[in-house]
């Protein structure tokens, strides 16, 4: 396997930029999530890498090469894509020779190839079979296997999970993490949805209108979110988010109320540029209370959503929907008024202007 290093890479058509000015580095034996909403520029970016469309500015090397100017048969990778793109007519073991054919491989090694893929994927009972005879979750290992037969320096994967119902969506995210364990594969992997890259990934790329928002752990990613979008889109539910202004040592709503805040929270709102900050928190980090508390901020419940083991509730906090979470035991009703409670060391706070997280000083 090798790295993939992307330098300042641009992708324009006209005066609109799919790609603005994206760097980051994923390292040999690496899996690397690019997350974001529909049209933030993960695909557009997963294609420059893949060499299928032709960049604007910026380097790509995939190990020891720039391959800037490279046909992607050249460059030595291997993409899975959300519609398996299987040949319908050729059985399992068929589609995963074709590429080694096109190699123009010795029928031996091409048979010591297809049988070691299958057995990594546990696809040797299926390999007779046509790909109508399989199912999404079958399918969909056949792709891997078509890719992992090519032994390339780097996988590159655009949603392959999309197609999948949840159940099995959730099996074949273990598969692919067990995939990329047992073999160390370099992984650049697409995907609209964070839950899968949170559980998958060892690094996100979090974009937005063609800009790396952050680019860490997703652990780091969730805790230390650099700016409002990275905050209101990592997370399930979201962070909330409560539009305030600063007053001193506390923070002042419209409706009159004020939350009193930590000292680390006064140092970290004296860095904003104006006096409107954003307050953030995320559901498990408040405690609902049903009466007035000291320290907590009167909201009124707007829904009530039971999940099983854990109850969500909407609340309404200066015109703010809030996402709390509470246990199953506790029953509180829509249009009931509570008070809820921020864990002051929990809590974040954002610049209202430049949208940045603020740090203390």
């Amino acid at each position: 396997m090798a790295e993939v290093v992307l330098r300042e890479v641009m992708k324009n058509y006209g005066a609109i930029y799919a790609v603005n000015n994206v760097s980051f580095t994923v390292a040999d034996g690496e899996f690397v999530a690019l997350v974001g909403p529909s049209g933030c520029g993960k695909t557009t970016t997963l294609n420059l890498i893949a060499g299928l469309i032709p960049m604007s500015g910026g380097d790509i090397e995939i190990g020891d090469r720039l391959v800037n100017d490279l046909d992607p048969k050249d460059r030595d990778i291997a993409m899975v894509f959300q519609n398996y793109a299987l040949y319908p007519n050729k059985t399992v073991f068929a589609n995963l020779a074709f590429p080694l054919q096109m190699r123009k491989l010795a029928k031996p090694d091409i048979e010591a190839k297809v049988q070691a893929a299958a057995k990594v994927l546990d696809i040797t009972n299926l390999l007779e079979r046509k790909p109508r005879e399989l199912s999404g979750g079958q399918q969909q290992r056949v792709a891997l296997g078509r890719a992992l037969v090519r032994d390339p320096r780097a996988f590159l994967m655009d949603e392959p999970l999309s197609n999948l119902d949840a159940k099995l969506r959730v099996q074949m995210r273990s598969e692919i993490k067990r995939f990329h364990q047992d073999l160390n594969a370099t992984i650049v992997y697409v995907t609209h949805d964070q839950l899968e890259a949170v559980t998958m990934a060892d690094k996100m790329a979090v974009m937005n209108g063609g800009l790396l928002q952050q680019y860490d752990t997703p652990a780091n990613v969730f805790a230390h979110p650099l700016n409002m979008f990275v905050a209101s889109f990592v997370g399930s539910p979201a962070m909330s988010l409560i539009p305030l202004e600063a007053a001193g040592d506390a923070l002042r709503s419209p409706e009159g109320w004020e939350l009193p805040l930590s000292p680390a929270n006064v140092r970290k709102a004296a860095q904003s540029s104006t006096k409107s900050i954003v307050l953030g928190a995320r559901h498990s980090t408040l405690t609902l209370h049903r009466s007035a508390a000291p320290g907590a901020v009167p909201g009124k419940v707007y829904t009530v959503e039971p999940t099983g083991d854990i109850t969500f509730a909407q609340v309404f906090i200066n015109g703010a929907v809030v996402n709390i979470s509470v246990d199953p035991s506790v029953i509180i009703r829509p249009d009931e008024m509570v008070w809820i409670e921020f864990d002051q060391d929990r809590m974040h706070l954002f610049d209202a202007a430049t949208t940045m997280a603020l740090q203390a000083a």
